[in-house]
Parts: C-alpha cells; sequence; structure tokens
C-alpha cells in the first residue's frame, strides 16, 4: 500500500512540473545553421546571410557549399549575394565557405583544391579564373560557375548547350553590340575608341573581339589597350589620352577592380567610357547597357538547389544566360557633368 502511494505520488509530482513549464511561456531551444561571409561582404550582409540560412530543407539535410570568387568588386559581389539569396529562398540548410582569391590566380588554385579536399557538396566558382582553377581541381563534385563570358571557348566545358561533364552555370556575356551603339549614340563624333582589358582574362579577349568587330560595323576605329595586371592600368590608361575619342572596358575583372583608377585619368582627359557592367559605371565610368549580376547569381542558385535537392544532371543541364530584357540601361550623371555631356535623351 505504502509503495502505491510512493508512486501516486511521484506521479502527481511530475504533472505539477510539468505544469509548470507550460505555463512558463519558454519556447523550446533551436539550433541555427549559420552561412560563412566573404570578404567581399559587409558585416552587415554576413548577419544577414547567418540568419537566413538557418532555413531547413524538407528532408533536414545540411549542404556544405563552397565558394570561390575571383576578386572584390561590385559585379561579383552582386553574383554571390544573388546566388545565396536563391538557396536561402528555397529554404535550403547548408553551410558556405566563402572564399576571395584577391586576384591571384595561384591562391585560386590554392583554394579550389582546399574546396575540394573539404568535401563540399557543390563548390560554386566566381569569374572565368577561379572557374578554371576549380574545374583543375575535380572533376566528381558538382561545379557551378558564374560570371563567365563563355564556359566552351574558357574549354571549361564540352559545350554550353551539353557540358558533358561536373561543370555547368551562367554565363554573363553582355550585349557587346548594343553596347557599342550605345557607344555611338552617345558620341556621334567619336573616331577612334580604345578597347581596354587584361589579357590574362580569356572572357575578356572574347568580349574585346566583339567590341571591335562592333566598333569597326560602326565606321570607328578600334585600337586594343591592355594590362596583364592591375599594376598596368594607371600607365596604359594614361598612354590613351590624346589618342582615342573614347574607351571601352568589357566586364574584364582586372579593370572592374580597378575602374577608379580608370575613370580619375579619363575623365580628368574629358574621354568618356563605356563599360561593361553597372558596377564599373557607379565607379566612374560615362554608362553602359548590361545584365543584372543579382539576378545572373539568383539563377546560378536555382541551379544549385536543384542539383542538391532533385538529383539534376550536371552534365545535362545547359549554361543559362539571362534574357535581353533583363538588361538595363546605367548612367552616372556626376561623370556625365564632369565630361560635359548630356545624356536626358537616352531617359
Amino acid at each position: 500500500m505504502k509503495k502505491k502511494a510512493k508512486a501516486l505520488s511521484l506521479a502527481l509530482a511530475s504533472v505539477m512540473m510539468l505544469s509548470l513549464a507550460a505555463c512558463s511561456g519558454k519556447a523550446p531551444e533551436k539550433t541555427e545553421t549559420t552561412a560563412g561571409t566573404t570578404a567581399a561582404q559587409s558585416s552587415e550582409k554576413a548577419s544577414e546571410a547567418a540568419t537566413t540560412a538557418a532555413a531547413k530543407t524538407a528532408d533536414g539535410k545540411q549542404y556544405k557549399i563552397g565558394v570561390l570568387q575571383l576578386v572584390q568588386h561590385t559585379a561579383l559581389d552582386a553574383s554571390n549575394k544573388g546566388f545565396i539569396k536563391a538557396l536561402d529562398d528555397a529554404g535550403l540548410n547548408y553551410t558556405v565557405d566563402q572564399q576571395n582569391a584577391s586576384g591571384d590566380q595561384p591562391t585560386c588554385q590554392t583554394i579550389a583544391s582546399k574546396l575540394v579536399n573539404d568535401g563540399d557538396d557543390l563548390i560554386l566558382a566566381i569569374a572565368t579564373p577561379a572557374a578554371q582553377a576549380v574545374a583543375g581541381a575535380t572533376s566528381e563534385i558538382p561545379v557551378l560557375i558564374t560570371a563567365v563570358t563563355d564556359p566552351a571557348a574558357s574549354d571549361l566545358v564540352e559545350s554550353n548547350e551539353v557540358p558533358g561533364g561536373n561543370i555547368t552555370g551562367t554565363s554573363d556575356l553582355t550585349p557587346v553590340k548594343e553596347q557599342i551603339s550605345l557607344l555611338k549614340k552617345i558620341l556621334p563624333d567619336a573616331k577612334t575608341v580604345g578597347v581596354l582589358y587584361c589579357t590574362a582574362e580569356s572572357n575578356s579577349e572574347i568580349q574585346a573581339k566583339m567590341a571591335k568587330e562592333a566598333i569597326e560595323a560602326a565606321g570607328m576605329t578600334a585600337v586594343d589597350y591592355t594590362v596583364s595586371s592591375s599594376n598596368e592600368i594607371q600607365t596604359v590608361v594614361t598612354s590613351m589620352v590624346g589618342k582615342v575619342d573614347a574607351i571601352y572596358a568589357p566586364t574584364d575583372n582586372t579593370i572592374a577592380a580597378g575602374m577608379t583608377t580608370v575613370a580619375m585619368i579619363a575623365n580628368e582627359n574629358k574621354i568618356p567610357t563605356i563599360c561593361g557592367e553597372e558596377g564599373m559605371v557607379k565607379a566612374g565610368g560615362l554608362a553602359t547597357y548590361g545584365i543584372d549580376y543579382y539576378e545572373l547569381g539568383y539563377l546560378t542558385g536555382k541551379q544549385a538547389v536543384k542539383i542538391l535537392t532533385e538529383g539534376a544532371d550536371v552534365s545535362k543541364m545547359p549554361i543559362e544566360y539571362l534574357p535581353l530584357e533583363k538588361c538595363k540601361l546605367s548612367v552616372n550623371e556626376e561623370t556625365a557633368k564632369t565630361l560635359g555631356i548630356d545624356l536626358s535623351g537616352l531617359k
């Protein structure tokens, strides 16, 4: 009888403890998965990424994603941010290792090897040199590339329609012909255009060729002005003074990262610069008609979700492009004022 009373007493005590816990109003603790940050992101952006990356996928699996960005500049940063946003919008549960090579090719190779050795489920490579480094480091881990002009021409895939290996992604092929038309519209009397790009980037050589063809077709003369590294930008741009009526700079990562130097010299000497993308315009260029790199990164992130959660076959996923309607006109009013050019007719 005493044993029964004791058992009943213990049961009542348990019920009271549960009731007190329920009335306390405290929610159960939960563990969040945070995304890493990149050198290209501010602490505020990193905090946002850490919060949103805590979302859970339906199957509860956590994915390891490595990101190799060639260098910090506005366009590549936007691609990175768009990619992460797509993962978050899909509710993916992941950790991300953000790495930035600061424009150095050997560093790209070192980082690529690290990401492969870490056993990531997927690697994102932003810009052609970064993509080439990752491609040389693995033929097994799914690799997505973005901000690469022509993956096939850069020997990253067998063809842009059917990649055929472990690499696919998105192209940042800009409307070069339309950009040269914009140059001609703004500067109808221009005769000589200096095409400024870095010879170390295959994507830039592709765009430069397209630009020169468009320039010649528009009745102007195209002249190459090339650099092999950022250290040569000031000297090369200075050498253009008095020789060109305008500068065209494609979506070249080296030039984009050093665009403030280009703009400083060009604007001081009244040489308008038509750029490959919006970030270069914000850094002092005159104008562009280009793609939205955030949207490009977001499109790449959607590909990642398909690969990780749906088992999509990378070898059969074509390289994707943003439609022409996603391109937009960007102008720098301050630069236009410095150059004495009226851009009101463009809007």
